[in-house]
């Protein structure tokens, strides 16, 4: 029997994946700029001195800058690595540290691993999202690793999602497993949602 929630979620990433596929490398590198600027400020705003990171694929907001200028400013970056089991490890970002192909195409770090607790003393988490609605419901791309990873922690720090100005939507379509995030940030702005939603 066919899950109508899978089915709509399946639907939009999609929609969400070609839409992003189909800009221009101008827009990319405009976007990440702006990803930069917004993420440093909340860093900053949050007092944040350990964070973590994922490190975004070529048509994702761009953070690789942000992360590269967060090390150089002396903050503890984690970046995530993902494991067969469906949990992440965690890696420290490095000055011009070596990055590889992970398990699921992903770029990872490459070093010392750290296992799924190491999350737990980060200020902040910044994960990937396909889209986020105005409530803070997040629609992940199918693998489940940040619902886990946020729905495990006993103290969930403010979680925020990195997702293009188009990708705040009115409604996402969830199931009883996924994480609403605490607020997005995009090229253009930060927005947190009220904490009743977390």
């Amino acid at each position: 029997m066919s899950d109508p929630i899978e089915q709509a979620k399946r639907a939009l990433r999609a929609d969400l994946r070609e839409r992003r596929q189909i800009m221009s490398d101008a827009a990319r590198a405009q976007a990440a700029e702006g990803v930069r600027a917004q993420l440093d400020a909340l860093i900053d705003r949050l007092g944040a001195r350990s964070i973590s990171c994922f490190l975004s694929t070529t048509t994702e907001p761009g953070t690789r800058e942000f992360v590269d200028a967060a090390v150089g400013r002396g903050i503890r970056v984690l970046l995530p690595i993902t494991r067969a089991d469906g949990l992440l490890d965690w890696a420290v970002a490095e000055p011009d540290g070596a990055i590889t192909e992970g398990l699921l195409g992903m770029p990872e770090p490459v070093g010392e691993v750290l296992g799924p607790i190491a999350v737990n003393d980060v200020d902040v988490l910044i994960v990937p999202a396909a889209a986020v609605d105005r409530t803070g419901m997040r629609l992940g791309w199918g693998r489940g690793y940040f619902d886990k990873t946020i729905g495990s922690m006993e103290n969930c720090p403010p979680v925020y999602a990195v997702v293009y100005d188009s990708e705040l939507l009115d409604d996402v379509p969830r199931d009883v497993h996924d994480q609403p995030v605490s607020g997005i940030v995009t090229p253009t702005r930060t927005l947190t949602f009220t904490p009743a939603t977390r």
